[in-house]
Order: C-alpha cells, then sequence, then structure tokens
C-alpha cells in the first residue's frame, strides 16, 4: 500500500484502485528490476509527501525526470544538492531574479518551495537512465491528468503554473475557481520566447493574496 499522507491518501484512492494504475504498477516493477530508473522508487511520491493537500497554493508541471544519474528526486524542474544546475533550472532562477529580486541561489533542490505549497508535479513521473520521455507510454499521462482533474475540484484558488506546450496542453483539466499561469518553457531553446519577462512568480503571489492566502516565499536562500 501507497501512503502519502497529507491528505493525498484519501484524495488519490481511487487512482490507486484503478486497473489502469495496476498496469503501471506492473510496468514499474519490470523497469526498476531490468534496467536503471529515476527517481529512486522510494522518492517517486515526493511531491505529494513534501506538500500536504491543505496547504496547496501552487501546481508547477513538468514533463518527465531528469534521466541522468543523481538527479531526479521526485519533484520536477528540481536536482539533489550538490549536483549542477540544469539549465532550464537556472532560466527558472534568473526570471525569479528578475521578477523578484531574489539572489540565485548555487543549489537546485526545490524541497524547500515543496513544503511551502507548490506541488512540482511531473506529467510522467519516471524515466529509463539516459533516455528522455521513455516512460510517457506506461500510463502515467492518465494518473498524473487525473491527478491535475481531481485537484481543480477539491482546491479553490489554486494557481496552475504551465511552462511550455506539454504543460499548457494540460489547461483544458483545470476546472473551478482558479488561476492559470502560461508561458514559454525555461529551456534555452525557448526561454526568450516568453517564459523570461512572464513575471509568473510575482504573479502568483499578487492572487494569492487577493484571495486571502499567503504568498509564496520563493527565496530558496532562506
Amino acid at each position: 500500500m501507497i501512503a502519502l499522507g497529507g491528505g493525498w491518501d484519501e484524495l488519490l484512492a481511487p487512482l490507486f484502485a484503478d486497473e489502469r494504475y495496476k498496469k503501471i504498477r506492473e510496468f514499474l516493477k519490470y523497469e526498476y528490476g531490468n534496467h536503471v530508473v529515476y527517481p529512486d522508487m522510494y522518492d517517486l511520491y515526493n511531491c505529494f509527501r513534501f506538500t500536504p493537500l491543505a496547504d496547496l497554493k501552487a501546481v508547477i508541471l513538468g514533463q518527465d525526470p531528469y534521466h541522468e544519474p543523481g538527479q531526479a528526486h521526485g519533484l520536477c524542474f528540481s536536482v539533489k544538492p550538490g549536483v549542477p544546475l540544469p539549465p532550464s533550472l537556472q532560466n527558472v532562477f534568473k526570471e525569479i531574479k528578475s521578477d523578484l529580486g531574489i539572489t540565485e541561489p548555487n543549489c537546485g533542490d526545490l524541497t524547500k518551495w515543496a513544503q511551502r505549497g507548490v506541488l512540482l508535479l511531473n506529467t510522467t513521473l519516471t524515466v529509463r537512465e539516459h533516455r528522455a520521455n521513455s516512460h510517457a507510454g506506461c500510463g502515467w499521462q492518465w494518473f498524473t491528468d487525473e491527478v491535475i482533474k481531481l485537484i481543480s475540484r477539491s482546491t479553490k484558488n489554486t494557481v496552475f503554473i504551465l511552462w511550455g506546450a506539454n504543460a499548457r496542453s494540460k489547461s483544458k483539466l483545470i476546472t473551478g475557481e482558479h488561476y492559470i499561469l502560461e508561458s514559454a518553457h525555461p529551456s534555452p531553446l525557448s526561454a526568450y520566447n516568453g517564459f523570461f519577462g512572464s513575471r509568473c512568480f510575482s504573479k502568483c503571489n499578487a492572487y494569492l493574496e487577493k484571495h486571502g492566502k499567503q504568498p509564496i516565499n520563493w527565496d530558496l536562500n532562506e
């Protein structure tokens, strides 16, 4: 049995009981048993474990985990302490500095964001080493689409931050009283096409404050 805590077990119980999820589990048993897969299976659901549902303020959608050794640990865009910053994450930090004046951190571990109410959800939760998108067709898309729907139905005034075409395609799943922030992906290939200057971090906080919620502290140096 998966035990996530923080209100997620009750919300996600129908998904974990679904036959489609059971097929994902069988696929993962084979993959973890026969290949190197990221993140470590014990880190797989960290995005839920670190962000209780009642504390949820914002959702950032990634695509699939980093596929090189030592990087992925269950939070989208995040890398473990001591791992060099991936280019996309460097650009995220540049935009935060431009938007909020926050000094760029040296560490790419985003656990503090998760603990401050930011769900860092990849649309595919696992990947085989050195092979980007290698698990995209195993059923995770169904699972995470349903997670997005459940969050949108079960919470109010949540900010959904969608970077890039993959994430932006999920906007149709979001219903209810929420705020959707869309822009280009922070990848070096697209960051200058609308990510830089999007000011999504200050816009997120302004919306939260307008609806009586505490703004998110995006400063990883604190």
